[in-house]
């Protein structure tokens, strides 16, 4: 048996790796609300140096950002709430598809989209970014909530090949790790920017109501919110290594938005606060055809 498959845990084991109704991650991971952390967690991925240099050589983000999107959540719902098959399969093809993805960064230095600690750290921007903008803007976890979910997320890497030893083993580790990782490994790459840029003044989707007037209409006030929720969940010292700037109103605005977000829990309806399978339903057709995959052609970017 090649290295490669090994890695991959058996049709028998997803059972026991994929989440169910009754995890943490099912019931917090389809949050509505968790999309204003998609900007957050794309730049923890492209600041790390092989993660963005594939994005810069080889993804479609800087073209079709929305289509990128939505291939992420393709991914990611369908590896939290399609059920252990389609999440099997789903972890052996974006495993298969990343052993193409290689070249060399800016710096010179070769690179390949499956180096252990590139692979995983993506994975783990992810669950960074579930639990803070929970924090932020939705529904907080406990101390033993994390713990929990962050098992949870560690199973469904194995589902990726993701190893054990990849990450660490409980949350207190991973926060650990997360800073580690921000102090030692991240940098200001050229994807950095053009993620940035890309925030600032986002393209119109492929959706005939968001075209024309009604574009223009919620672009600029879209771009904002995006590019504060995106910078304010950062750390200081990757805004000053960023070089984005943020003031005392971009705080209080942040907490303003934070709150009015999270007193609205009581008053969400259930599709709001779990939109997975109702998006699964919705993107069945693009889901079945591979566009998850085939449309992209870099590592899964943001939630």
């Amino acid at each position: 048996m090649s290295a490669s498959t090994s890695i991959m845990p058996s049709a028998g084991d997803w059972q026991s790796l994929a989440p169910h109704p009754e995890t943490i991650t099912w019931r917090y991971a389809g949050d509505a609300r968790l999309l204003v952390a998609a900007g957050y967690a794309l730049l923890l991925q492209v600041s790390h140096p092989t993660v963005g240099a594939g994005v810069s050589e080889h993804s479609e983000f800087r073209h079709d950002p929305w289509g990128r999107l939505l291939r992420t959540l393709d991914y990611t719902y369908t590896m939290v709430y399609g059920g252990p098959q389609a999440a099997g399969e789903m972890g052996r093809r974006i495993r298969s598809f990343h052993k193409q993805i290689r070249g060399t960064g800016p710096d010179g230095r070769r690179y390949h989209a499956l180096e252990p600690e590139a692979y995983a750290w993506v994975h783990a921007t992810l669950a960074e970014a579930i639990v803070a903008a929970h924090e932020r803007f939705g529904r907080p976890l406990t101390n033993t909530q994390r713990q929990q979910f962050w098992a949870e997320w560690r199973s469904l890497g194995r589902m990726l090949g993701v190893r054990d030893r990849d990450l660490p083993a409980d949350w207190l580790g991973f926060r650990a790790y997360f800073e580690e990782m921000i102090d030692g490994r991240l940098e200001h790459t050229p994807a950095v920017d053009e993620v940035l840029e890309a925030l600032e003044q986002p393209t119109p989707p492929a959706l005939a109501l968001l075209r024309g007037p009604g574009w223009a209409a919620i672009r600029a006030p879209l771009g904002h919110v995006l590019g504060l929720t995106t910078v304010g969940l950062l750390t200081p010292g990757l805004r000053g290594r960023f070089c984005v700037r943020w003031t005392r109103a971009n705080d209080l605005e942040l907490r303003a938005l934070g709150g009015a977000l999270r007193s609205a829990t009581p008053l969400m309806p259930s599709w709001l606060c779990n939109t997975g399978s109702s998006y699964l339903r919705w993107r069945q057709q693009a889901i079945a055809r591979g566009d998850v995959a085939s449309g992209d052609r870099i590592a899964p970017a943001s939630l």
